[in-house]
């Protein structure tokens, strides 16, 4: 039998046993937790020693350094990231929703005519390169966020609103594309920009109601102008064509007549050619035929010697004259 001192002695030494082997598994747990890491399919590991990069883990189970000897950072350099500005996208699924804040500080903006331009637009980006992306710039994304901005504000104070609300929308995505570009590889921030978007462009709400006027001004300006230059392109041709018509048919009519001139005139030469060889037979058959015309156009006609008085009583010329129709 244990006297009540060595049962206290035992149980205390009982106690202190577990407590180490309780600290031993908490310390093995908490080293197997800051040791093992799982790197996803779309991202790299950077890992930092001691404040300082060490190395770059690929996709997978991977180990490091316990009790924050070494950190790793996740950096999904396969995955295509965005970033939104003047608005904000809270749930995506077959009606998306929207947040319901105010962030026209960063989407108000100055045109190149001195008007202003609610602008909202979205820029989608990846990471190509994760050591530039920790190390090269504080922040990455802030700072890619603060280029965005700007490189927007500078195209767009560039160009009239008209232009940013119609048909520079796609140029200027495109121009922001190539400067955000230019701006990332001068900083070495790592980052790729695949596409700017911009979501939409409206005036200011203050001053929406004005600007549709004179949208809806100009929109039947173009109407009328576009009915004109119908009206244009159908009479104008129409026009042209009886135009050439006319000429053509007047060029017709000259060479027709030119032509029937020349005719007349060698068939004349070929008649004057012919009597020129026999002068009497020809003005004989000449006078023959043109009274071979005339006399059966003159009717009942007697023709008679002017000395010849005492036939005309025998003749009836009154008779005759009275039965002519």
């Amino acid at each position: 039998m244990r006297t009540p001192e060595e049962q206290v002695q035992y149980y205390s030494e009982m106690v202190r046993k577990n407590i180490k082997i309780v600290l031993i598994v908490l310390f093995g747990i908490i080293v197997l937790f800051t040791s093992v890491k799982t790197v996803g399919p779309e991202e790299e590991g950077v890992v930092v020693q001691l404040g300082k990069y060490n190395r770059t883990l690929l996709p997978g189970l991977n180990f490091i350094l316990p009790l924050g000897i070494e950190v790793m950072y996740k950096i999904p350099v396969q995955r295509q990231l965005k970033q939104e500005f003047g608005f904000r996208t809270t749930d995506v699924g077959t009606r998306t929703r929207y947040a319901t804040g105010d962030f026209s500080q960063e989407s108000l903006m100055l045109t190149g005519d001195l008007n202003l331009a609610d602008v909202e637009w979205v820029i989608q980006y990846r990471i190509v390169n994760s050591f530039n992306y920790l190390f090269r710039v504080r922040d990455a994304e802030d700072a890619l966020r603060d280029m965005s901005e700007a490189a927007v504000r500078k195209i767009v104070g560039d160009r009239t609103v008209n232009e940013v609300l119609t048909v520079g929308r796609q140029e200027v995505a495109s121009t922001v594309e190539v400067l955000l570009q230019r701006m990332c590889d001068e900083y070495e921030n790592g980052i790729r920009i695949d596409q700017v978007v911009l979501q939409d462009v409206n005036p200011p709400e203050s001053v929406k109601p004005s600007f549709n006027a004179v949208n809806q001004a100009q929109q039947e300006r173009e109407t009328l102008i576009n009915q004109a230059q119908s009206e244009y392109n159908r009479v104008i041709p129409r026009a042209r064509g009886e135009a050439m018509e006319t000429i053509e048919l007047a060029n017709a009519y000259a060479l027709n007549r030119v032509n029937r001139a020349l005719g007349e005139a060698e068939r004349f030469n070929s008649v004057y050619a012919e009597y020129m060889k026999a002068p009497e037979v020809t003005r004989k058959r000449l006078y023959l035929e043109t009274m071979e015309r005339i006399i059966p156009k003159l009717g009942n006609k007697i023709i008679v010697d002017e000395k010849g008085t005492n036939v005309l009583p025998l003749l009836n010329i009154d008779k005759q004259k009275l039965q002519t129709p």
